[in-house]
């Protein structure tokens, strides 16, 4: 089968490799779609900024390189292993790609898997991935779509469940106002998780005019941060309180820096996107209008299966954000993910 194979900074090959076979307890898939994201990014172009050395064996699972990319994917089951009765033959599904956590550090025992050192994903450090023709994963990770939710939609949950995990930890609620910073995948995500729970009035910032087209599309406020005032749309849409919650999804620090300064005193700020660079903070006006932060990485199970019943009741739409290349044009596609072209690439693998 073919499969994208990550051997170092910016060597990634497309090979044909051998066709996996479901262990016990596990599904085979005919992949149909994977998507790429900024942890693909950070691989391909920064493996050095990684929290674990690819060049060693992942302490759990025993992955190293080369390795197979995709953790954004859906397919079709085609083979089940023993034991499993819960899934079948010609079931779709999208798959949730967190495989192990060590189970015993402060994070697991606090029951946040995503930040355990030793967090295991496919696509990333654990053996398989998306970016394959098939792939094998534990049946339980599988997330079976339901009629109305295609293949296409299915590899979409996973970036839009991150972007619905950054509006959990918010706590806004129905009728609120927020800040998006940012509008690639997970500032869509995040746009959409926020339409999904009842909060119309969001703006969100953005300095690429390609991507404040793409939102303007779907029907949301948009604001060039770098050549409009912020400060006056914010004051606009909440007649001059400020935003309940802000979802920083732009990883830079004017973001941040923006975001809190339109906060409502008390309002919350989530931080969703991975920062290269550090910041300079004055955390006076934080404490003095009692102003949170948060952090948000990855998603819940549960948020999982809510993304795809949001878009089984019609909440998602991939009118003009989301573009199909063939696994071949999988480099093509991390270079213009850097560049901060366009909205969401889905590469065909099946």
């Amino acid at each position: 089968m073919k499969a994208a194979r990550f051997y170092g900074k910016e060597d990634l090959r497309i090979e044909e490799v051998p066709e996996p076979g479901p262990g016990p307890g596990q599904v085979k898939l005919r992949n149909a779609f994977a998507g790429i994201c900024g942890s693909d990014l950070h691989f391909f172009f920064y493996p050095e900024s990684l929290p674990f050395d690819l060049d060693q064996p992942h302490p759990l699972t025993g992955a190293t390189l080369p390795q197979i990319l995709g953790h954004e994917f859906s397919g079709t089951v085609v083979e089940v292993g023993e034991g499993v009765t819960d899934v079948k033959v010609g079931d779709l599904g999208a798959v949730y790609p967190l495989a192990v956590s060590c189970g015993e550090c402060a994070a697991c025992r606090k029951g946040l898997p995503f930040s355990c050192p030793l967090m295991g994903s496919l696509g990333s450090n654990v053996e398989g991935g998306g970016l394959a023709e098939f792939t094998t994963c534990d049946a339980s990770k599988l997330h079976v779509l339901p009629d109305g939710v295609d293949l296409r939609l299915g590899a979409l949950v996973e970036p839009m469940a991150v972007g619905w995990h950054a509006v959990t930890r918010s706590g806004v609620e129905p009728g609120g106002t927020a800040l998006i910073a940012g509008a690639g995948p997970i500032g869509i995500g995040a746009w959409f998780a926020f339409k999904a729970r009842g909060v119309q009035q969001v703006l969100v910032s953005e300095p690429s005019a390609d991507r404040r087209a793409i939102m303007a599309a779907l029907g949301a406020q948009v604001v060039d941060p770098v050549n409009e005032d912020l400060a006056a749309a914010i004051a606009s849409l909440t007649d001059g309180a400020g935003v309940d919650v802000a979802v920083d999804a732009a990883g830079a620090g004017a973001a941040i820096s923006s975001a809190l300064a339109g906060l409502v005193p008390g309002g919350r700020l989530v931080v969703a996107a991975l920062h290269e660079h550090a910041m300079e903070f004055q955390p006076t006006g934080l404490m003095m209008s009692e102003k949170e932060i948060v952090g948000a990485v990855g998603y819940r199970p549960e948020e999982f299966d809510a993304v795809i019943a949001a878009m089984a009741d019609g909440v998602y739409d991939t009118t003009g954000w989301v573009r199909e290349l063939p696994l071949e044009g999988v480099v093509d596609a991390l270079r213009s993910l850097r560049d901060g072209v366009g909205g969401k690439i889905l590469l065909k693998v099946g």
